[in-house]
């Protein structure tokens, strides 16, 4: 990925290489991410995550989290940090507050420049609203809580959208997705909701470069000992 010539971004407070990012959500709409749609008029809990851009050291780069390796539900998974609204709160307050809670991150470092559809989970019936962010101050991030993150990862857009990075994720389930192999060693794989949010956005915004989707990569036993959801499956 790189930037053309002279290119301005239409958004001052913006990068010019978020631009197509940015003009996307005026046109995405929730049939270009899931195919899970939910029932008219259902009551949905609320919960937000936050996809949050950033110019690292690396390159432009999105934040995201790996869930401890002994938790209960998804251990060690890869996602996005964001969690379940507080009474009152905006999809906004809610990503933000809970990307602080589990990385540390100085929020009035950050600037939303909009969202997603909201995403319905079935077995949690949780509506999740995917929150978009540029990390114009970035600040340092660790696990806040290790009980709950094992750790905190910066990945970058070109890594992400790397041909040899990308394989076809199996689950004991059968389901089978797209993901990402990051990590110095690409031994760390990212699944499941964030790797199909972030595929199907890089889609959209044309970003995405072919790759082999025969290739396959097995999820290691600690991220399969809890059953995979519903929702998961069916996407």
């Amino acid at each position: 990925m790189s930037d053309e010539a002279g290119e301005q971004s239409a958004d001052p407070n913006l990068p010019a290489w978020l631009e197509p990012v940015r003009q996307s959500l005026g046109g995405i709409g929730l049939g270009d991410l899931t195919r899970m749609l939910p029932p008219p008029d259902l009551e949905m809990r609320k919960s937000a995550v936050l996809i949050l851009f950033g110019d690292g050291a690396d390159g432009p780069d999105v934040l995201l989290t790996e869930r401890a390796h002994d938790m209960r539900s998804h251990p060690g998974q890869v996602s996005f940090p964001g969690g379940s609204a507080d009474p009152g709160e905006t999809p906004e307050q809610t990503a933000l507050r809970e990307a602080e809670e589990e990385t540390g991150l100085d929020p009035g470092g950050v600037d939303l420049f909009g969202r997603l559809p909201e995403l319905w989970l079935p077995p949690s019936n949780h509506a999740v609203t995917p929150v978009l962010g540029y990390w114009r101050v970035a600040t340092p991030v660790h696990a806040v809580d290790p009980r709950e993150v094992h750790s905190i990862h910066r990945v970058t857009i070109e890594h992400l959208l790397e041909p040899g990075h990308r394989a076809s994720v199996h689950h004991p389930s059968g389901f089978v997705g797209p993901g990402f192999l990051i990590g110095p060693d690409r031994d760390l794989i990212l699944w499941g909701f964030t790797a199909g949010i972030l595929s199907r956005l890089f889609d959209y915004v044309g970003w995405t470069r072919p790759w082999d989707e025969s290739r396959t990569a097995e999820l290691p036993e600690y991220m399969t000992q809890w059953p995979l959801t519903a929702a998961e499956e069916r996407r």
